[in-house]
Formats: C-alpha cells, sequence, structure tokens
C-alpha cells in the first residue's frame, strides 16, 4: 500500500440532535449492531471542520446546517482489524468533537448505503445506553446534555 493510500489517523464525530432532546444514531455495516453519530476520518489537507461537513452530507444527508466545534479531541486506539488501513506504526486515531443541533428534525435520513443499513431518533438519555463507542458517550454526556439542560 503507498504512504498516500493510507487512511489519515484523524477524524470527527458530529453529534446530530434536535432541540426537542432527540439525538440521531445511525447502524454500521459493520460491525453488526454498531450504532453511532456520525464519524469518518478526515482526507488529505482537509480541516476537522471540513470533514465535519463533508460527513454530515455524506452520512445523512444533512447540507447546511451549523455546526458547533466543541473543541475537544479524543485520542482512541486503532483496533487491530482497522490496523490495515494506517501507515505501519500508527496506532492512535485522534477524533475532533463537533454538534450539529437542529430546529427541528429533517423528514428524512439519507444514508450512506454502503456505510449504514439504518438509522434513528431518540431521547438523549436513552442514546447513551445505544451508542457503542465510549467517545460518542462522553460527547453526548459533557456537551449535548448539558446544552439540552439550558
Amino acid at each position: 500500500m503507498s504512504e498516500t493510500a493510507y487512511r489519515r489517523p484523524e477524524s470527527v464525530l458530529v453529534v446530530v440532535y434536535s432541540k426537542a432532546g432527540e439525538l440521531l444514531l445511525i447502524k454500521r455495516r459493520q460491525p453488526v449492531d454498531f450504532w453511532q453519530s456520525v464519524t469518518g476520518s478526515l482526507e488529505p489537507d482537509e480541516s476537522p471542520e471540513q470533514a465535519a461537513v463533508r460527513e454530515l452530507a455524506e452520512e445523512t444527508g444533512i447540507r447546511g446546517a451549523a455546526l458547533i466545534n466543541c473543541h475537544k479531541t479524543f485520542d482512541f486506539d486503532i483496533k487491530p482489524h482497522w490496523a490495515r488501513r494506517y501507515a505501519p506504526g500508527v496506532t492512535v486515531n485522534t477524533e475532533h468533537w463537533f454538534l450539529c443541533e437542529l430546529t427541528k428534525k429533517p423528514h428524512a435520513i439519507c444514508l450512506a448505503a454502503d456505510e449504514h443499513t439504518d438509522y434513528r431518533w431518540l431521547p438523549a438519555t436513552e442514546a447513551l445506553s445505544v451508542v457503542a463507542s465510549h467517545s460518542n458517550r462522553v460527547a453526548i454526556e459533557e456537551f449535548v446534555l448539558k446544552r439540552l439542560d439550558r
């Protein structure tokens, strides 16, 4: 694999929620039954903000929504079955957190069929028990729940 073919070890997490307190979760094709917020790797020469906008549009069809940069990152170990996507010796990915607060839920979500199979809107507290990723839970607790409690 050439150096340019390796995935950049930086990604975004975009937590989408309505002002009414419902979070959008999307179900990944792999691993099975893995529910999460919008995520994705940064392209070469792409900023975290640009990646967040792109991933939100690609994975949900949501365009033109204002994003809130949490100015928070989370480092996690790259799981062994994903390691081949990264350059040799790369073992940690840095995830940049964003929020997308919607006034109202869109009528439909347009999933990236090659990545996701389903979506659902859940109350924020219920979403905490459904998301598979630790960082996704922490982002919901630290940022979404506090904003909804205002």
